[in-house]
């Protein structure tokens, strides 16, 4: 071969000036993962809307666009208000309990004591194990005649002779006991996420507050937590779209009963459009979902953005 084709063959430098440029580079690392969210989130998502416009059901082959019929007939039904409601409440009552919680285990863990290896396996364990197996532990937990809950409670002279709880059939306690599987579940995510957050605080700042005398309160609330505070969000913001779009708790554990009274908007499309074989008023319940994530997303990022401004 001559040096003249030898030379043609060889790439030239100014064919790769285009994905040396930090614009292209970086779109073209994105494409997979973009490409990937687009395929399993965008195309149910649009299908969904699809459906939600038709009266499709299971097992028929026959689909006629109806348009917002379904979303109408929905909101007429107490079902759906109430299913809202409990999503609602199940979602910030058990955020809330998290957060706090997480917070008390990282400061915990930034201590160094004996065994330290193992609270934090211990800690890890429940966002390790399938939600599945562990909602079906729960359920053996809260069994109304088994249950080691109740037991353990007898056994310490905490319930009468005619006491009995029974967790997943008293609507009060049925609730209770789904929103502290939430927290057992969560609780996991949100410690290490914001015992992240403490160890990125400078060291400088602490031997600081202690040299001006800052008790624990003070440091508390005026060093840690304010140095936290976008990363407590962001905690915050992935148990609020974790707890709100799940359902495997609820089915597990009380398949929305006793009385609708845990029934929450994701659990309530699936029974409807899966169980109940209504894919078009399945698919429009879930629908009402997304403005309540994008409400919550909007609303911690801009709120997390000033708190890391400040």
């Amino acid at each position: 071969m001559s040096a003249r084709s030898s030379a043609a063959l060889a790439p030239q430098a100014g064919d790769w000036h285009v994905l040396e440029g930090e614009r292209w580079l970086g779109a073209l690392m994105l494409a997979p993962a973009l490409i990937y969210i687009a395929l399993l989130l965008g195309f149910p998502f649009l299908l969904s809307i699809y459906y939600s416009l038709s009266d499709i059901t299971v097992g028929s082959r026959a689909m006629h666009f109806v348009g917002l019929e379904n979303f109408r007939r929905i909101v007429q039904t107490p079902t759906f208000w109430r299913s809202l409601g409990n999503a609602l409440v199940f979602t910030l009552v058990s955020q809330a309990l998290v957060v706090i919680l997480a917070k008390i285990l990282a400061l915990a863990l930034l201590r160094d004591f004996r065994g330290k290896w193992l609270v934090r396996l211990l800690i890890l364990l429940p966002w390790v194990a399938p939600i599945s197996l562990g909602s079906i532990g729960w359920l053996w937990i809260f069994d109304p005649v088994y249950s080691i809950i109740n037991w353990t409670l007898r056994a310490l002279g905490l319930l009468g002779p005619n006491t009995w709880p029974v967790w997943l059939g008293q609507p009060d306690l049925a609730m209770a006991s789904v929103i502290l599987v939430d927290v057992w579940r969560l609780l996991p995510l949100a410690t290490v996420i914001i015992l992240a957050g403490l160890h990125g605080i400078p060291q400088d700042i602490h031997d600081a507050a202690a040299m001006d005398g800052a008790g624990f309160w003070r440091h508390l609330f005026r060093i840690n937590i304010p140095l936290v505070m976008p990363i407590m969000l962001v905690a915050l913001l992935f148990g609020i779209v974790f707890t709100l779009t799940d359902m495997i708790i609820i089915f597990v554990l009380t398949r929305g009963g006793p009385y609708d009274t845990t029934q929450v908007l994701a659990s309530l499309a699936f029974f409807t459009g899966i169980q109940g074989g209504d894919l078009a008023e399945g698919a429009a319940i879930s629908l009402f979902l997304f403005p309540l994530l994008v409400a919550v997303v909007a609303l911690l990022l801009t709120v997390a953005n000033r708190a890391e401004v400040a």
